[in-house]
């Protein structure tokens, strides 16, 4: 089953941001991510959206996911993304069938 990271995120020192995103690619590839949407234009249709950007990752199973957030070349960049931004990142199985 597929599992998708949804990331809610405002980004306040964009050059350090840009360290974490001129790697990021590689290191989500290696575990069979991808992109599915990477900031682009959103509208809160309900509540309260309190960030500026929302990323979508998906991944072939939750494990590869977990595998990637955890794996030494993603925690070596991590810090840059965290310093840089305020955010919320969430796990999530998709649906089976």
């Amino acid at each position: 089953m597929k599992a998708y990271c949804i990331v809610y995120e405002s980004v306040d020192d964009p050059q350090m941001f840009e360290q974490y995103r001129s790697q990021v690619m590689p290191t989500i590839e290696a575990f069979g991510g991808r992109f599915l949407a990477r900031g682009g234009a959103f509208d809160a249709l309900e509540g309260e959206m309190p960030y500026q950007r929302v990323v979508l990752l998906e991944f072939p199973t939750r494990e590869k996911a977990e595998a990637w957030y955890h794996s030494p070349e993603y925690q070596r960049i991590l810090p840059f993304r965290l310093k840089a931004s305020r955010c919320q990142f969430i796990l999530v199985d998709g649906v089976a069938g």
